[in-house]
């Protein structure tokens, strides 16, 4: 059920799923239709001046008053947003998120060591771990991902967000990317434009990895790559090539498996596709 409120001003929301619609009509009332989904992205605009809080944080809010917030896989049935006018008043928004079920996966023929790591490889997994977190704690205030997202590759999909794995018969954490089947050596374009925050040729679980920022916070993983073409600190434009594919990693054939996260949220490429394609 919809609710309004009455601000001096409005807020607009684009949602990461299908039949997410909401606006503010012109004479300042709210009207929110909060079919959100987990694993999906939300894209606001408030008025200058006015400011948002979701999950405990600040959003980061553009000059024109843009915002962004991302939903987990297993994110909870209602979810508040706080938006402050700029005459100091608050508004506690509930927002309804819609459920989804999630296929159950299994992988066999990943390699052994990737399934029971050793003491030594858990080591190595904690650091790799915190590589991955420095690449992702970063929020700029690039606005790369305004200008949406494409597939990084044409491929089949063998992989979905939020699919429970069991890797050689053994439960493993939860999928959340999406995984395209293509030959090695298949050339990976940037989905949009970003910043190079990770370039790493072997990590633990992922193998040659990549993580670019498009901005408040919200980044593309690579994994699985063979080849690295770009640098930490190097700007990419969407469409530019900046990996192949591989095998590398815990993976059973070549593949890309491409990741989103907003902040440590881990959020759906296609919900993200969905929400923010790119203009004709």
């Amino acid at each position: 059920m919809s609710k309004s409120y009455v601000f001096s001003g409005y807020i607009f929301l684009m949602l990461g799923c299908t039949s997410c619609m909401a606006e503010m009509v012109a004479d300042g009332r709210l009207d929110i239709s909060p079919a959100l989904e987990q694993g999906g992205l939300a894209m606001g605009s408030v008025p200058s001046g006015y400011r948002v809080q979701y999950a405990g944080k600040s959003l980061k809010i553009s000059p024109d008053g843009t915002f962004i917030f991302g939903l987990g896989r297993d994110a909870p049935n209602r979810v508040t947003l706080s938006v402050v006018n700029n005459l100091g008043i608050q508004a506690e928004h509930q927002l309804s998120v819609a459920a989804r079920e999630y296929n159950i996966q299994s992988v066999k023929g990943v390699p052994q060591r990737t399934v029971e790591p050793s003491k030594s490889d858990t080591v190595r997994i904690r650091q790799d771990s915190a590589l991955v977190k420095k690449a992702r704690r970063g929020s700029s205030a690039n606005l790369d991902f305004l200008g949406g997202f494409i597939k990084p590759l044409d491929g089949p999909i063998t992989g979905v967000y939020g699919s429970q794995r069991i890797y050689n018969g053994i439960p493993g954490s939860p999928h959340y990317g999406v995984d395209y089947a293509a030959p090695t050596g298949t050339l990976v374009l940037a989905p949009a434009s970003g910043k190079i925050t990770l370039a790493h040729p072997d990590l633990f679980y992922s193998g040659g990895t990549i993580i670019m920022e498009h901005g408040f916070g919200l980044t593309s993983s690579f994994l699985h790559l063979s080849e690295i073409l770009v640098s930490v600190g190097q700007r990419v434009e969407q469409g530019t090539a900046i990996a192949r594919v591989g095998a590398t990693g815990r993976a059973t054939g070549p593949h890309l498996d491409w990741r989103m996260n907003w902040l440590n949220v881990r959020v759906d490429p296609q919900l993200v596709m969905r929400a923010l394609p790119v203009a004709p």
